[in-house]
């Protein structure tokens, strides 16, 4: 936990959480949420209950030789320059100008004979970031869609709702390439080639396919917990304004 800054990254995703409650006020509640909803979803993003939810993964999934891997490269000063540029990236990526500009980068380096691009391609099939990360996308819209149904926002079908999300997987997949290869990029600019090369072997092996696994597991957990709460947030919320 202390070697891959989890607690900072928790932070990270805490703000990240505490602007999209903000949209989805200004979406979903026409800017009336008020303090009701500020509280649900400061409550929704409590950082002690995310960070334990991806500490029970971490325990639960990884056995002692996983541990001792992921000690070894991410205690190495290789390993903390890693764990802090993606961190510094994801803060960065916040910024819209920012992540406009990721994607752009993406979109240039695409198809180019680029070694970094290489390599971060190579890291994101190692580790099936896209598709993982598609079927996270799509299991929280799931989630939220759900709990917007059930807290009486309206009411669909568990098919109806599953038949939605399923209708818009090509436009995730496309969103969630162009962003993932925008902030990798962005992240591993700085980074030593050796590094990088250094961390996709690490990736290559059990120990850090286990890693890997652990870490979506628990990421999963929380986005789906999360997301549905959310959408129960909003129905309640927009039934205490009809009020």
């Amino acid at each position: 936990m202390e070697v891959l800054k989890v607690s900072e990254v928790v932070s990270i995703l805490h703000g990240e959480g505490l602007a999209y409650g903000d949209a989805l006020d200004a979406d979903m509640l026409d800017g009336k949420g008020g303090a009701f909803w500020a509280v649900q979803v400061r409550r929704i993003y409590d950082a002690q209950r995310m960070e334990e939810t991806l500490r029970r993964a971490l325990e639960d999934e990884l056995d002692d030789g996983d541990v001792e891997a992921a000690l070894s490269f991410f205690g190495s000063d290789a390993g903390a320059r890693i764990v802090e540029m993606e961190n510094e990236a994801r803060r960065a990526m916040s910024d819209p100008e920012v992540e406009e500009a990721a994607r752009a980068r993406y979109e240039t380096l695409k198809g180019v004979d680029d070694p970094l691009m290489a390599l971060v391609s190579r890291y994101i099939e190692v580790n099936d970031l896209l598709d993982h990360n598609v079927s996270g996308a799509m299991s929280a819209n799931f989630q939220f869609l759900k709990g917007l149904s059930d807290g009486g926002y309206y009411k669909r079908s568990e098919a109806e709702i599953l038949e939605e999300v399923w209708s818009e997987r090509d436009d995730i997949t496309s969103d969630t390439e162009s962003w993932l290869n925008g902030y990798l990029l962005l992240a591993y600019t700085a980074l030593e080639p050796g590094d990088l090369e250094a961390y996709v072997r690490y990736a290559e092996t059990g120990q850090g396919r286990a890693l890997n696994a652990a870490l979506f597991l628990g990421f999963g957990v929380l986005y789906r917990d999360i997301s549905y709460a959310l959408g129960r947030a909003v129905a309640l919320s927009a039934k205490a304004d009809e009020i």
